[in-house]
């Protein structure tokens, strides 16, 4: 980034050093993703009744045939599980550079 750019983002915002308002755009950021993810999370938690490694470990996409919508749940419900963790931890490192 420019100095001049930091230069007007820190004379609009009262806010400095700006690195620290840098690491807390990216914590809020990361938090709007986490929130998708938890979101996802609670659906698939609410359509089969079950957390992703209940599903995982009872084999729900075989019993269930291998169906394309069943499969896509798998692959979207892992993306999330592994997204809430990665994200947590993100999260959790740039809070330490505040």
């Amino acid at each position: 980034m420019s100095s001049t750019i930091l230069e007007e983002i820190e004379e609009i915002i009262d806010e400095k050093p700006i690195d620290k308002l840098i690491v807390k755009a990216l914590i809020n950021e990361l938090r709007r993703k986490l929130s998708k993810y938890i979101l996802i999370d609670k659906a698939m938690r609410k359509k089969y009744g079950m957390s992703f490694e209940e599903f995982k470990a009872k084999n729900i996409v075989k019993e269930k045939n291998y169906s394309f919508e069943v499969e896509n749940d798998y692959c979207d419900w892992e993306l999330a599980v592994d997204g809430i963790r990665t994200i947590k931890e993100k999260i959790e490192e740039l809070e330490k550079l505040l």
